[in-house]
């Protein structure tokens, strides 16, 4: 209600700072997680491994961001979240809830099954909101379209754009993914990369691990869809 904090690119970098990353890796995830600084991993097309770059932990950095935009006293917020969907999601939330609150956002945890979960974040009554995301694809595209590009302009456009996220430069670069192959295509996404990183449209976490039980001879990759794939299996 009234003025949007989250406007603000200073605001959304500050939250971002305000994130100890490494103390949810650890203390959370028991270093059960990927780490990351953008929003698919490395086995999806279009990775680039300069781009996945974090903003650094630091809570003087997030304060005195705040403080130039104009929330030198902070502001108040719900961080919707799940507690039944992503491996440790409510745990997460709390964490992220009071990492914020100590810079000054003082923000309430709003934890609730999947089901009124996704029916409050899908009618758009949230302010800030936990969302875990699969490629199924193993393509960059599948992501973009979905979760960057301004909803409505074209079917599967921004279906999951909740926070109404729009750049026009963005919408172009996802049309040339559609349309473009070899290296025109991985520029558009290379771009759209840095965009993604210098906007701070999420505040990237980390990566699941969903645990697969094996034996001790038996090795198999972990692939970004979570689907095991027997041809690269290997028995010692």
């Amino acid at each position: 209600r009234g003025r949007n904090p989250f406007r603000d690119l200073r605001v959304r970098q500050a939250l971002y700072h305000a994130i100890d990353i490494n103390a949810i890796h650890r203390a959370v995830m028991r270093g059960q997680a990927v780490i990351t600084g953008t929003f698919f991993p490395e086995q999806v097309n279009g990775y680039t491994r300069s781009e996945d770059v974090r903003l650094p932990f630091d809570q003087a950095r997030a304060r005195a961001l705040l403080a130039e935009a104009g929330y030198p006293q902070g502001f108040e917020v719900t961080l919707d979240c799940p507690n039944n969907r992503y491996i440790n999601d409510e745990e997460i939330c709390q964490a992220v809830a009071a990492m914020w609150t100590r810079v000054g956002v003082r923000t309430t945890l709003n934890a609730q099954p999947l089901g009124p979960f996704f029916a409050k974040i899908q009618r758009r009554d949230t302010s800030v909101y936990l969302l875990g995301w699969g490629v199924p694809t193993l393509d960059a595209l599948y992501s973009f379209q979905s979760l960057l590009a301004t909803p409505g302009r074209q079917t599967g456009d921004g279906i999951w754009n909740y926070g109404g996220y729009s750049n026009p430069r963005m919408d172009e670069l996802i049309e040339l993914m559609k349309t473009q192959s070899g290296e025109a295509r991985m520029a558009a996404i290379r771009e759209a990369l840095r965009i993604y990183r210098e906007d701070v449209p999420h505040i990237p976490l980390h990566h699941q691990m969903i645990p697969w039980a094996v034996r001790s001879n038996f090795t198999i990759p972990h692939s970004a869809n979570n689907q095991p794939y027997f041809r690269w299996a290997r028995m010692n």
